[in-house]
C-alpha cells in the first residue's frame, strides 16, 4: 500500500513541478494538442462507423429476431468502441512522446537538474534521429504488448458477470502500467536503460507504477485532460524513474516536496 501513495505522489509532485515551471508546460502542451485532434478524428470516425462494422463482421446475427440481433450488436459495438478507448489512451502518450520528444527530453533533464543533489542530469550521448529511432522502436513494441492486453480483455469481455466487473478493473491496471512505462522511457532511455530492463523494473515495483498510472488512465478519459496532464505526467515519471533506480532525491527541491516516494529506494 506504501508504493500505491508513493506512486500517487510522484504524479502529484510532476503536476506541481510544471505549474512551477510555466515555460516548460506550455512547451509540454504542443505535442498533445497535435495528438489530440488526430485521436479525435479517429474516435469520431470509429464512434460514427463502428455499427456498420460490427454488422459487417457478424453476418450470421441478419437473421436474428428482435430485439437479439440488436441487442447483440449494440453490445459488440460498445465493446469495441471501449477497447479503441482503451487503445487510445495507451497509445496517446507513446504517439505524443514521439511526437514532442526534443520537447519532452528537455523537460526530463531539467526535472533531474533540479531534484539531484549535484545539480546534474544523465544524458544520453546519442543524436537526436538516433533517440527518435529508439523511443519510436520501443513504442511500437509496447503499443504491440498493449494490443496483444486489449484482445484478450476484449474476448473475455464475453464472460458472463466477469465481463462485465473484473475486466473493466484489470484494463484499467494494464493501461496504468503501459502509461507508466512510456512516460518513464523518457528519463530510462537517457540512462541507457533497454526496453527489457525497463519492464523488468517496472513489474518489480508493480503496485508503485499501479499507483502512478492507473489514477492518470482514469485521468486520460476525461475529454481534453491527456493533453494538459502530459508535461507533468513527465515530470513525475522522471521522479518515479529516479526512484527505481535507487537514486537520490534531493527533499524539496523547488516544489518536489520530501516523501515516501522521494527518498532513496532500492529495488
Amino acid at each position: 500500500m506504501r508504493d500505491l501513495g508513493a506512486g500517487f505522489g510522484h504524479l502529484l509532485k510532476g503536476q506541481r513541478w510544471v505549474v512551477r515551471h510555466g515555460r516548460q508546460y506550455g512547451f509540454g502542451l504542443l505535442p498533445g494538442l497535435m495528438t489530440l485532434v488526430l485521436y479525435a478524428a479517429a474516435l469520431l470516425a470509429l464512434g460514427l462507423w463502428g455499427e456498420d462494422g460490427v454488422a459487417w463482421a457478424t453476418p450470421f446475427a441478419d437473421g436474428w429476431a428482435s430485439p437479439w440481433q440488436g441487442l447483440f450488436r449494440g453490445f459488440l459495438t460498445a465493446v469495441l468502441f471501449a477497447l479503441g478507448l482503451l487503445l487510445a489512451v495507451v497509445t496517446f502518450t507513446a504517439v505524443t512522446l514521439l511526437i514532442g520528444q526534443p520537447f519532452y527530453e528537455n523537460l526530463s533533464e531539467k526535472v533531474d537538474r533540479d531534484v539531484s543533489p549535484d545539480g546534474t542530469a544523465p544524458e544520453s550521448g546519442l543524436p537526436l534521429w538516433r533517440e527518435l529511432w529508439i523511443s519510436a522502436r520501443d513504442s511500437l513494441r509496447i503499443v504491440v504488448r498493449a494490443l496483444l492486453w486489449g484482445l484478450l480483455l476484449f474476448a473475455a469481455g464475453f464472460l458472463p458477470f466477469v465481463g462485465q466487473t473484473a475486466v473493466p478493473v484489470i484494463g484499467f491496471f494494464v493501461t496504468g502500467f503501459f502509461l507508466t512505462e512510456e512516460l518513464a522511457s523518457v528519463a530510462l532511455q537517457r540512462r541507457g536503460v533497454e526496453l527489457r530492463d525497463r519492464l523488468a523494473l517496472l513489474r518489480a515495483r508493480k503496485t508503485l507504477v499501479w499507483g502512478f498510472g492507473t489514477p492518470l488512465g482514469l485521468a486520460f478519459l476525461v475529454p481534453f485532460a491527456a493533453v494538459f496532464l502530459m508535461p507533468g505526467a513527465v515530470a513525475g515519471a522522471t521522479l518515479l524513474a529516479r526512484e527505481l533506480l535507487g537514486e537520490e532525491t534531493e527533499d524539496g527541491a523547488d516544489g518536489v516536496e520530501g516523501g515516501p516516494g522521494a527518498e532513496q529506494v532500492t529495488s
